[in-house]
């Protein structure tokens, strides 16, 4: 069991990301974005911020829930936290509405958005271009033509070089924190 999507990180992260490009962006490189916030926060801290599902898609990798929040349009009686800071998806952009709380993220999430950022954020204007090249640096993922395929915490870890026994401890402290928070919230996520 996985702990629950944390839609209120997410946006929270989602929105710095779109004020350091400016207010909009196209939404596959916003969703590598958060991808690879994720990715760096589960090799670094064994944690990643949004504990959305991973899939190889044509494209790339994506975080599935977060994918269907950037692409889809948002139903006028949603009543989501990130349609009420994040614009419904135009011309394949997405657009920041007002800016959330930042009350989910810690520093080191900070710090960590803006390094990505700085490290990929002159690929914003070149999504496919992005895409491209993130097919030959990131070994977890695996071309698909069509559809997706689920990517594991373990393919991740393994492709960022952790050992069979450190992807076993993370692994473990996941599903720990999962029984933590179903506990404390037995009716779901929140």
């Amino acid at each position: 069991m996985w702990p629950c999507f944390d839609e209120r990180k997410t946006t929270q992260a989602a929105a710095k990301f779109l004020r350091l490009a400016d207010g909009t962006l196209n939404y596959l490189v916003l969703i590598k974005w958060l991808y690879l916030l994720d990715r760096e926060a589960l090799l670094r801290w064994a944690r990643p911020v949004t504990f959305d599902d991973y899939y190889s898609m044509k494209l790339g990798p994506v975080l599935s829930k977060t994918h269907d929040l950037a692409t889809e349009m948002h139903l006028p009686e949603e009543n989501s936290y990130w349609a009420e800071h994040i614009s419904a998806p135009s011309n394949y952009a997405v657009s920041l509405l007002k800016s959330p709380e930042d009350d989910k993220l810690s520093e080191a999430e900070d710090e960590l958005i803006a390094e990505i950022f700085r490290r990929y954020g002159q690929w914003q204007r070149d999504p496919f271009g992005f895409a491209n090249f993130l097919h030959r640096i990131l070994p977890e993922w695996t071309p698909v033509t069509s559809g997706s395929i689920p990517l594991s915490i373990a393919d991740i870890l393994k492709a960022g070089n952790k050992t069979s026994d450190e992807i076993e401890t993370i692994e473990s402290e996941l599903q720990d924190l999962s029984e933590i928070r179903q506990f404390l919230s037995p009716s779901g996520c929140e």
